[in-house]
């Protein structure tokens, strides 16, 4: 007799759907589909497998498709992608979920609220892994970190379904962690990505130096205490101290530049609605100000809308604005 093997959808194949969809399909009783519109990229893994070098070296097979609509039923689901698609990748693939424990490893606040508005058991997941496609088919693992997973509260999965998840992760080698409350690691993350990312899309300068910039250090102190301010009035406790995260970006991941300033090097929309906008929706929610977070969202929404006021390649009058 023949065992079921448990079907997996990864949602949104860049570098953490990669790395994700990667591990599980190590796994023998787990099926893995990934989808993702970059064709170039599934039509590799489809073909040759999915290559993981860097922290981890290895290679598996797993489906690869850029069309949603024939995904088949599936017993999890983890949504991937930047948070402006969540809607569109939901609206695509819901049909394979609906009677799936759909995970969000994605930035930011607000994800899990998109995804409950097409299905019903909802996973929070906050995680601090990091990796690059470093051509199709191919992902560099380039920072170990832990997954947190528990009920997204409106619209929760059951704790056995998210016990199976966090041991199946866990497993493939991607330590997990199943919690009756995820919000502290998420808005670990939040409050610290919250802090310096946009800084570092605004400037073009990487995590460490924002961080040991006079002027910049006491802004990201500023939105530091917003966040921690929010924090306080929704009763969340952070699993560690911004404090603390700070100090590790600056002697861990001094040259890194976040995903904020990539989009921004790409001129591709960025995603300070559900960082900085995520945190300023919650103190509002709460009655908690958060003036600089508000400035950060219309900062870097100018920056976004002065890439169609000005055509590609073109200068500025002031060349020596830094991340122009």
């Amino acid at each position: 007799m023949s065992i079921r093997q448990i079907k997996v959808a990864v949602i949104g194949c860049g570098a953490i759907g990669s790395l994700y969809a990667a591990h599980l399909a190590r796994l023998p009783d787990v099926e893995v589909w990934a989808v993702d519109p970059w064709r170039d990229h599934m039509e590799a893994i489809e073909r040759d497998g999915l290559t993981v070098t860097g922290a981890a070296e290895f290679k598996v097979t797993l489906h690869a498709r850029s069309d949603a609509s024939v995904l088949p039923s599936c017993d999890f689901g983890i949504v991937a992608t930047k948070a402006v698609h969540t809607a569109a990748a939901m609206n695509a693939a819901s049909h394979a979920l609906v009677d799936a424990a759909v995970v969000s490893v994605q930035n930011g606040l607000g994800n899990e609220e998109v995804i409950a508005g097409y299905l019903p058991h909802v996973i929070r997941g906050s995680i601090v892994t990091a990796g690059t496609v470093t051509m199709p088919g191919t992902v560099r693992y380039d920072a170990p970190g832990d997954t947190y997973l528990g009920p997204f509260e409106p619209s929760p999965a059951d704790p056995a379904s998210i016990a199976t998840l966090a041991d199946m992760l866990t497993a493939s080698g991607l330590e997990a962690h199943a919690l009756s409350d995820a919000r502290g690691p998420q808005w670990t993350k939040v409050a610290f990505n919250a802090a310096t990312s946009p800084l570092s899309a605004l400037t073009g300068l990487t995590v460490g130096q924002v961080c040991t910039n006079p002027e910049l250090r006491t802004q990201v102190d500023r939105l530091v205490e917003e966040a921690l301010a929010v924090c306080a009035a929704e009763g969340i406790r952070l699993t560690r101290t911004p404090a603390e995260s700070i100090r590790e970006a600056i002697d861990e991941a001094f040259w890194h530049k976040p995903s904020m300033l990539q989009d921004v090097a790409a001129r591709r929309p960025t995603e300070i609605d559900v960082i900085n906008g995520g945190v300023a929706s919650q103190g509002r929610r709460v009655g908690v100000p958060t003036l600089l977070h508000d400035a950060m969202v219309s900062l870097v929404h100018g920056l976004e809308s002065s890439w169609a006021a000005r055509p590609a390649g073109t200068r500025l009058a002031v060349d020596s604005v830094p991340g122009c």
